[in-house]
């Protein structure tokens, strides 16, 4: 984990982000500028053909998406989530991709193949219990029927390995499966229940894929696979290369196909601290390379085409609290949050645990001496921060990881028990900071019973 003891100046990161916006501003309004100069083109084109008069046309209230195909409505297939049955939605049809083009990005992997005919889907406004392993599954299905809890979010793979019934050959040859559970019958039991299914894959902390795989992991300029101290001095799977990432898409795709209703990515991060070894990661020469944040989101923008635009499923990820408030703890991570919400995912989330925070953190102006006490301020305030970019049009929903289990290892007045009216004092900030989509962690999936309506209690 990144250093907790360091204190975050956000008159520096202001400037950075102010600096940064400018730019992307720039880049958007010259966009902007060839978009409507087409527009107007063809509008004029158009005139001349029909020889007629046609009325004066809008272009809207100024936040249609720059990179807008066609307001044209496209009538997507009717969908059925398990017994769940949900309308048919009727969506404009817009190009998701909202970064512009990088060079230096296609140079090392290619250009981006999008897909021909995008499906559309009915994004879902998730509230969720994370289950772990389908731990409690009886338990957590019964406080749904009794709150607003709508949605379930289970291990597919985590860093030790697959915990469902996969038949990936590569996940075979790696011989890290444990078959915890039926996927098909516990996305059916879902269902019938009247609840989504989100599948969690852990990505690139995958120490046995790099052990397996060593040309795969992590290495130094001389192939080596490097171990790093603040993650268990363990390998990490190569964001760079992107034969892992098309391993971790072929698992999604098969657990779509036994029922899960979205994907969500994570550990879709480089790894923090240094290596056991002191030598340095090699990812390629120097000004040959994109950045780390630019190795993130093109895999998500992948995964999006392969999975989002090509069989209608959401694809979410996960994301670091820090790197909401923090853009030099977002470049170690390359989760740059003023880009990875313009990837054309359907959501993020953000892991804005209090307990995360160090002792006297800084932000948005205020000082918390002990962050886990104040779980609505520490919510609202990385929010309002966030809020700078992610209010941006274009940005892909922002649905938070909120703290439910009580961090006890802090020692003695630095925590407290995160109880039902914790848990929902940190609902009520999200509400208050414009979000509305949430979901509760817990690794031992155990939840008070309550509503979890916020400020609708």
């Amino acid at each position: 984990m990144i250093n907790d003891n360091r204190k975050y100046d956000l008159d520096e990161y202001n400037k950075s982000r102010k600096k940064n916006s400018g730019k992307a501003q720039s880049s958007l309004a010259g966009l902007r500028k060839t978009f409507v100069i087409l527009l107007s083109t063809s509008l004029v084109l158009g005139l001349i053909l029909i020889g007629g008069i046609l009325g004066k046309a809008a272009r809207g209230d100024g936040k249609t998406p720059i990179f807008e195909l066609s307001t044209s409505a496209v009538t997507a297939p009717s969908t059925t989530i398990g017994t769940l049955s949900t309308p048919t939605p009727t969506v404009p049809f817009i190009i998701s991709e909202q970064l512009p083009a990088d060079p230096l990005a296609d140079a090392y992997w290619g250009e981006l193949v999008h897909a021909d005919n995008p499906v559309p889907y009915e994004h879902f406004d998730v509230h969720g219990l994370y289950l772990n392993k389908v731990v409690n599954l009886d338990q957590c299905i019964d406080l749904a029927k009794n709150s607003e809890i709508n949605s379930f979010v289970i291990d597919l793979k985590e860093a030790e390995g697959i915990y469902y019934n996969t038949s990936n050959e590569t996940a075979q040859e790696i011989g890290y499966l444990y078959n915890y559970y039926d996927l098909t019958e516990v996305c059916n039991t879902c269902h019938e229940n009247g609840i989504y299914v989100i599948g969690r894959i852990v990505c690139f902390k995958d120490p046995r894929l790099a052990a397996t795989y060593p040309d795969r992991a992590i290495c130094d300029s001389a192939g080596n696979p490097l171990y790093f101290s603040t993650e268990g001095s363990e390998a990490f799977a190569n964001p760079y290369d992107s034969r892992n990432w098309d391993y971790l898409i072929e698992l999604a795709e098969e657990a779509i196909s036994m029922g899960v209703d979205e994907i969500q990515f994570d550990y879709v991060r480089f790894p923090t601290g240094n290596t056991t070894s002191g030598n340095a990661p090699y990812f390629g020469p120097d000004g040959q390379v994109p950045t780390k944040s630019g190795a993130i989101n093109r895999f998500l923008q992948t995964a999006r085409i392969r999975i989002q635009d090509t069989l209608g499923i959401p694809v979410s990820a996960d994301i670091f609290g820090i790197a909401v408030t923090s853009s030099l703890d977002g470049d170690i991570l390359g989760q740059d949050w003023a880009t990875v919400g313009f990837t054309g995912i359907d959501s993020l989330c953000p892991m804005i645990y209090p307990s995360h925070y160090a002792l006297g953190t800084q932000m948005n102006g205020m000082t918390f001496d002990t962050p886990d006490l104040d779980p609505y301020n520490i919510m609202l305030n990385a929010l309002l921060i966030g809020s700078r970019n992610h209010d941006q049009p274009g940005y892909c929903t922002v649905r938070p990881y909120l703290q439910a289990f009580t961090a006890s290892y802090l020692g003695e007045g630095n925590y407290m028990e995160y109880d039902y009216d914790a848990i929902n004092d940190q609902i009520r900030a999200l509400q208050d900071a414009g979000l509305s989509e949430w979901i509760l962690w817990n690794a031992s999936v155990e939840y008070p019973e309550g509503n979890y309506g916020g400020n609708n209690d």
